[in-house]
């Protein structure tokens, strides 16, 4: 029987609510698949932990996680809190120091979940948002200066490398050839003068070495809004750390609920462990209560296994979601329901 060793962060909010269902799924699909699951659970990773102790997680927290074959994450973030302090010290960390350059974000619209837009049909809007993360937009590079003085000024720099850029774009060419063969290219040369016109010659570049993969490129605004007008067209769509974050988040929007999304951070080599987590994030104003959607927790567990080389085990959770949301009406809230956390968990489990 194969194992893998499974890190568990539950984090902050309803982080801590979804990823016990996304652990029952993983169990059930293991006993019929012939594989088990270890699990070591970091349950004070978080942000009570950083207004205790000053810190998101212990300062050997990355070594901690080294020898784990995947590390499954939960949310972060809470209000008292600041955004970038609770980012950049669990979640940014882990993706840089095991190159987790690929951030990988599915989106569908299920037979039974109204898309919010209205031309988004299920079995027409099926693709792939991969998003470059770990450098571009949200780098380390800049600083403030002049601290509350009139003149104070605070410069972000934008990084792009050659070597950074291409391995993300000969992963989504790779992706786009085992797809349907079409990739779109988010970019902003008409007004990024330096990083973008980068991005688009390398697009060209190795477009050159993916001759069965058709791509195009579109500039941020207009594909923004094609995502809204016209989401069926597209396949796999590729993009800078800004780009990919913008663009998936909405892409999921149009897919029915935020709540759904699930995320995949990869390490393509398998030199370290990669991480997933939903999208969703925290959710404050919900924690506690029980009714958070457990989907995008166990469609990211979906996704762990198919990386761990289960493909059959995590396409069974998927028909899985699938099945619930086209043949039962067990909705979360945010799906237009009344089920709790635990009623769609048990109605999925029952499809397992």
């Amino acid at each position: 029987m194969t194992n893998h060793h499974i890190a568990l962060i539950p984090g902050d909010g309803i982080g801590a609510e979804v990823l016990p269902p996304a652990r029952q799924v993983l169990d059930a699909v293991g006993t019929r698949h012939g594989f088990a699951l270890r699990y070591t659970s970091y349950d004070d990773w978080s942000c009570a932990r950083y207004l205790r102790e000053g810190a998101m997680m212990p300062e050997d927290g990355i070594d901690l996680l080294r020898d784990k074959d995947a590390i499954l994450l939960g949310a972060v973030g809470r209000p008292d809190v600041p955004d970038h302090v609770s980012l950049w010290g669990l979640l940014i960390p882990i993706r840089r120091s095991f190159r987790q350059y690929v951030n990988l974000r599915p989106v569908r619209v299920f037979e039974g979940v109204e898309s919010p837009v209205r031309g988004a049909l299920a079995g027409e809007v099926d693709f792939v948002v991969v998003r470059e993360n770990v450098e571009g937009e949200y780098s380390e590079a800049g600083g403030r200066i002049n601290r509350g003085l009139d003149d104070e000024m605070a410069v972000q720099e934008a990084v792009f490398t050659r070597a950074g850029v291409t391995r993300v774009l000969d992963y989504a060419f790779g992706l786009a050839g085992r797809r349907r063969g079409t990739l779109t290219s988010a970019t902003k040369s008409n007004g990024i003068v330096h990083t973008m016109p980068f991005w688009d010659q390398l697009v060209a570049e190795r477009a050159a070495h993916h001759p069965g993969v058709a791509w195009e490129q579109e500039h941020i605004d207009a594909l923004a809004a094609k995502f809204v007008l016209d989401p069926a067209r597209f396949d796999v769509v590729v993009g800078s750390n800004l780009f990919g974050d913008i663009l998936s988040d909405l892409a999921a929007a149009v897919a029915g609920s935020i709540g759904m999304a699930p995320a995949a951070n990869l390490n393509p080599e398998r030199a370290f462990p990669s991480m997933f987590e939903p999208v969703h994030g925290s959710a404050p104003d919900i924690a506690g209560r029980g009714i958070a959607n457990p989907l995008g927790a166990i469609w990211s567990a979906a996704m762990m296994l198919d990386h761990l080389g289960h493909p059959r085990a995590a396409r069974d959770i998927t028909d899985a979601i699938a099945a619930v949301l086209a043949g039962t009406d067990v909705r979360t809230r945010d799906l237009g329901g009344t089920a709790s956390t635990a009623e769609f968990t048990d109605a999925l489990l029952a499809r397992l």
